[in-house]
C-alpha cells in the first residue's frame, strides 16, 4: 500500500474521506495490514531532511504550582518567564486539578474513538463553522501527507463563544464540561503569571484574550504498521494565546529544541503548556512559539486533549505588540492586525509553515 510509484492522491483522499470512520475504521477494515496507504506517507525529501531527536536526559522544564502565594510567586514566574523564552513548553505540576479528572478525561476520548462508526458519524464533517466536529486531518486536502490521527473537535472561537452542553456526544460529555471547568481556570492562572513575568498588571493577557474563545481538541493515534513513514502530527505552532495539552503514559511529543526534536515523556498528573503565536507576537517575541510534532508509533492507541486559549474570529480589538513593552531599545516587530486576518491566514498556509514573519513590519 505504501508503494508510491503510481496513485491517484485525490481520489484515495475522497474515498477515505468519504467513509467518515478516520484511521481507526481504515484500521479495522484492515486487521492484517502491514502498510500504510499512500496518503499517509511523507515525500522522501521531507523525511530526509528530518532534525535528528536529542538524547533522553534532555527534556522540557518542570514547574510546580504547589501553594502559588505571594512567597513562591516570584520564583514560580521567573521560572516560567525563562521556560517561555527560551523553550516555549513547559509542564506544570501539582496545579490543583484532581488525577481522576485527567484520568476521565483521557478515557472520555478512547470512549468517543472506539464507540460504534455510525454514532461518531453524525458528528464527521469538515466544516469549521460548526462548534463540534469529528474528522481526520483538518487540512486533509491541503497537506502533502495526511497524519495518522482522528480529532473531535469542540470550539467556540468562530461561534460568539457559544456551546450548548447537548451539542456535545454523550458519551464523554459530562467528562468535558467537568475537565474545561478545571483547565479554563488554569489558563487564567497560566496567563496571569505570565503577565506578571513580562512586569503587566495580573490580568492584562486574560483581559486581552475573549474569556469565552477556545478550541478543544481530543486526538486518538493508532498504533502504526510503518511509523517511520508518516507522523501522528506534522511539525507546527500554535495558533493560541497558550496551549493546555493532557497526554496519556504512551508519549510522542517532541519539540524543536537547538535544532534537535526533544522527546516530552509522559508524567503522570502533569500538564504540558506552550506559547502560541499571538501570545509570541503581542509580547513581541519576549515569549516564543516553538515548533512541535507527535511521531506516529507501533503501539497504540494514544491519546492527547489540548485546550487553546484563543480570541475570537470577529473580535473587535486589535492586536499587535503590547504598548507597555515597547520602549527605544524594544520597537515592535509587528503590525497590528485584527483576529480575523490572524486567523483566515493561518488556517490558509500549509500547517508545516510559519505564520509569524507574515505579520512582521
Amino acid at each position: 500500500m505504501s508503494n508510491q510509484t503510481s496513485y491517484d492522491r485525490a481520489n484515495e483522499l475522497k474515498a477515505f474521506d468519504e467513509r467518515k470512520t478516520g484511521v481507526k475504521g481504515l484500521l479495522d477494515e484492515t486487521k492484517e495490514e502491514t502498510h500504510i496507504p499512500n496518503m499517509f506517507v511523507r515525500p522522501v525529501e521531507d523525511r530526509s531532511k528530518d532534525f535528528p531527536t536529542c538524547p533522553d536526559n534532555i527534556t522540557i522544564p518542570v514547574i510546580d504550582l504547589a501553594h502559588v502565594n505571594d512567597d513562591n510567586k516570584a520564583e514560580i514566574v521567573k521560572e516560567m518567564l525563562s521556560a517561555s523564552s527560551t523553550w516555549g513548553f513547559f509542564q506544570v505540576v501539582n496545579h490543583g486539578i484532581p488525577m481522576e479528572v485527567l484520568d476521565n478525561m483521557i478515557q472520555g476520548t478512547r470512549l468517543f474513538h472506539e464507540q460504534d462508526d455510525e454514532v461518531k458519524k453524525q458528528y464527521y464533517n469538515r466544516d469549521n463553522s460548526k462548534a463540534v466536529s469529528y474528522n481526520t486531518n483538518y487540512d486533509l486536502y491541503k497537506s502533502k501527507a495526511a497524519n495518522w490521527r482522528d480529532t473531535l473537535s469542540l470550539s467556540t472561537f468562530l461561534s460568539l463563544g457559544s456551546l450548548e452542553p447537548q451539542e456535545l456526544p454523550s458519551i464523554c460529555r459530562e467528562t468535558i464540561l467537568e475537565y474545561l471547568n478545571h483547565t479554563l481556570k488554569l489558563g487564567d492562572l497560566i496567563l496571569e503569571l505570565l503577565s506578571i513575568g513580562l512586569g503587566l498588571k495580573p490580568n492584562h493577557l486574560s483581559n486581552l484574550r475573549d474569556s469565552q474563545a477556545w478550541t478543544f481538541v481530543c486526538h486518538y493515534y493508532p498504533a502504526c504498521p510503518e511509523p517511520e513513514l508518516t507522523l501522528g502530527t506534522s511539525k507546527h505552532t500554535d495558533s493560541s494565546f497558550i496551549t493546555l495539552l493532557l497526554q496519556d503514559h504512551i508519549g510522542g511529543l517532541q519539540v524543536l529544541h537547538d535544532n534537535q526534536w526533544v522527546n516530552v515523556k509522559p508524567r503522570p498528573g502533569a500538564l504540558i503548556i506552550n506559547i502560541g503565536d499571538m501570545l509570541q507576537i503581542i509580547s513581541n517575541d519576549m515569549l516564543k512559539s516553538v515548533n512541535h510534532r507527535v511521531i506516529a508509533q507501533t503501539v497504540g492507541p494514544r491519546v492527547s486533549i489540548a485546550l487553546f486559549l484563543r480570541s475570537l474570529f470577529k473580535s473587535p480589538k486589535k492586536y499587535g505588540p503590547i504598548k507597555e513593552l515597547l520602549s527605544e531599545e524594544n520597537q515592535p516587530i509587528y503590525k497590528d492586525f485584527t483576529t480575523e486576518e490572524f486567523f483566515t491566514y493561518f488556517f490558509s498556509r500549509p500547517v508545516d509553515q510559519s505564520g509569524l514573519d507574515y505579520f512582521k513590519l
